[in-house]
């Protein structure tokens, strides 16, 4: 695309997205991410039942009467949207590409935080880490990191989500909110997730698509493996080849599951074919009940 086709794009993308953020994501996004800390308010006069541990010593010594600091919830918060690219992404059976869906996801997630005044970066990965934006404020800055989503062309194909989170590892110091977008298909990144998630508020958000989990009956065709440009001749016609599919779909869903739940992290699971919205809706509800 022309430089001219992306802003019109994400446009278009931010007026599919305003009334989704206004409506009903913007109060649950507010309540379910809490602020990373305490900022100081003000002093006032000791109250029966305030905390002894707040007092202000300086200011009781200069008046004679015990006064207390008081504080707030710090709201502003950092969110880092970590888009996976690699060539997987590159796949869709129902006129969209998961990595187009992604990038609504993104524009979604990332208006919801500038509606909070949040600072938001942006991580694009594939075997490597591609492009980073550190988190800054303002609309402005949500429009260039949805058309860094959309106009960045990865330099690789592969994906390596352990790269991804050993970046994120030694560059977030303050805790942060990260929001992992990709249809996690990689292997040996679950233990820099676990030490990830240990710091940070890590929510994975896993697109598929329903193609990639049942081959439909079409014969013999040729399926290409979108990192590695390996060709695959495949007898669709075979039942024993399309639970084989089945089989080993299901194996990987199930140990991802088990990993994410042995750790308590909540993923998101997005299917290509249907509404965003809804899981990403189930998910802030369910999240601010357990809260709550």
């Amino acid at each position: 695309m022309l430089p001219g086709q992306i802003s019109r794009k994400v446009k278009a993308i931010e007026i599919k997205t305003r009334q989704i953020v206004s409506a009903i994501l913007s109060g649950e996004y507010h309540s379910v991410f809490k602020g990373q800390g305490l900022n100081f308010a003000e002093v006032r006069q000791y109250q029966f039942g305030d905390d002894i541990r707040h007092l202000d010593w300086k200011v009781s010594a200069k008046v004679g009467d015990p006064y207390v600091k008081l504080y707030e919830e710090e709201r502003e918060l950092t969110v880092i949207l970590a888009v996976d690219l690699s060539g997987s992404g590159h796949f869709g059976s129902s006129g969209q590409l998961k990595v187009e869906r992604a990038a609504e996801i993104a524009a979604v997630l990332g208006f919801s935080a500038t509606r909070n005044n949040d600072h938001v970066g942006l991580l694009l990965f594939t075997d490597q880490v591609e492009r980073y934006i550190p988190p800054k404020k303002g609309k402005n800055h949500i429009f260039r990191l949805l058309r860094e989503i959309f106009y960045f062309k990865p330099q690789h194909k592969g994906t390596s989500i352990r790269s991804a989170l050993d970046f994120l590892l030694k560059t977030q110091k303050k805790k942060a909110i990260i929001i992992m977008i990709s249809d996690f298909i990689d292997q040996d990144y679950e233990q820099r997730f676990q030490q990830l998630h240990r710091r940070h508020d890590v929510l994975p958000l896993i697109i598929s698509d329903e193609r990639e989990k049942k081959l439909p009956k079409a014969g013999i065709v040729v399926l290409e493996d979108q990192e590695s440009g390996e060709l695959i001749y495949v007898n669709t016609h075979s039942d024993d080849v399309r639970q084989s599919l089945k089989n080993v779909t299901y194996a990987n869903q199930l140990s991802q599951e088990r990993f994410f739940k042995s750790i308590k992290s909540e993923p998101i699971y997005i299917s290509n074919q249907k509404d965003y919205i809804l899981p990403l809706i189930h998910y802030f509800k369910h999240r601010m009940k357990r809260l709550s």
